[in-house]
């Protein structure tokens, strides 16, 4: 059996699907793709057997249809080598792949197409659409505050909350907390919570683009699939129940701290190079007109550096990590941000001072 397909349009699926394909594998036939070719389209499909991606190439040219596998990583590798806009010629035998592209010529080994294992057919529960920037936004301002292999396996992912009038993302590793929300008919009957794992999100995050074209999201009983464009991504959820995380988000902080977001965060670069480099702590010591913001380490080294701010309140001293301040930072996109605080032993609040579709809570820490 042959196909030939331009480097140019196999490239770019290819790269869509490798993200489930873990480089080091107890079975070997998860480390390839399986390629299957029907009526002129090419479909790319790869597992871990917790997510699945599918991505489709049209205008094959292919002798007849076919099923095989081959090593994920060595095709990508060696279609990314070859020469840009140049043709690639599979010639597909029982159990090897040749590959010839100008004077180039790879022979790959193949395992059988029959035993490439396929996740379970979903329910489909809930249906709806958001435009992919949409999607791609909300997982960006959120995904960095999820846990990593944290024992408490239900916080190594984000909770999707969909309601009738908005879908809204939440993340938390214990200590901060990300929250944001976009306001849009859904136009289900139901609302409800689902648990994205961490590798879905981050590899859903890297999958969608910033154009306004429609994802189809699609919520089952222990899946999520989305739909965009020529891929087809789907993930299993996480079985357990996500904190109530509005009863983490404070809701007496009396004192407000307005400050340009790029200044503080350029500060704060500075400031931390002499934190400790473990605990990562720095002071911020509040008073009328003025924020100074302090950090020390066992060397007894020292940073020290004073803003002027829009504060009219009573002095406060709190500690916190600084690189959990950086990372919201970095998220949020507006010119000057809200800290909103209670005392020197409860969490802050900082968002943006005008938009409050998303918001940051993080703890305290003593020093």
């Amino acid at each position: 059996m042959k196909i030939i397909i331009n480097r140019e349009k196999l490239l770019p699926p290819l790269g869509q699907v490798i993200g489930a394909v873990e480089r080091r594998q107890t079975i070997p036939i998860l480390a390839n793709v399986l390629l299957a070719s029907r009526n002129g389209i090419l479909t790319l499909t790869s597992t871990d057997l917790e997510i699945e991606m599918i991505a489709t190439v049209e205008s094959v040219s292919a002798v007849e249809d076919f099923q095989t596998t081959l090593p994920a990583r060595k095709l990508f590798d060696i279609c990314k080598a070859l020469p840009e806009a140049s043709d690639i010629d599979f010639d597909i035998a029982d159990n090897k792949v040749t590959l010839k592209s100008g004077r180039s010529r790879f022979t790959l080994a193949s395992l059988p197409a029959a035993d490439f294992p396929g996740l379970d057919e979903i329910d489909e529960q809930q249906v709806f659409s958001i435009p992919q920037n949409k999607f791609k936004a909300l997982l960006d301002k959120t995904s960095f505050a999820m846990a990593q292999q944290d024992v408490r396996y239900y916080l190594n992912g984000i909770l999707m909350e969909i309601s009738a009038q908005s879908i809204k993302l939440v993340a938390t590793d214990g200590h901060r907390l990300a929250l944001s929300e976009y306001q849009t008919d859904i136009s289900i009957s139901d609302a409800k919570q689902v648990i994205v794992p961490r590798k879905g999100v981050m590899e859903l995050a890297r999958l969608l683009d910033s154009s306004d074209a429609p994802a189809r999201i699609v919520i089952s009983q222990n899946h999520i699939r989305v739909e965009a464009g020529n891929l087809i991504f789907t993930s299993k959820l996480i079985d357990g129940k996500f904190p109530d995380y509005n009863r983490v988000i404070p809701v007496d902080g009396n004192k407000i701290l307005s400050i340009d977001r790029e200044l503080l965060k350029k500060s704060m670069n500075r400031i931390s190079i002499l934190s400790n480099e473990k605990y990562r702590g720095i002071r911020l010591s509040l008073a009328p007109g003025n924020l100074s913001i302090q950090a020390n380490n066992p060397d007894q080294e020292e940073a020290e550096e004073e803003l002027a701010v829009d504060y009219d309140e009573a002095e406060i001293e709190i500690g916190f990590n600084v690189t959990y301040l950086i990372d919201v930072l970095n998220v949020l996109q507006c010119d000057k941000v809200d800290i909103k605080l209670k005392d020197a032993n409860s969490s802050c609040i900082i968002s943006d001072s005008e938009d409050l579709t998303s918001l940051y809570v993080v703890m305290p820490m003593r020093l």
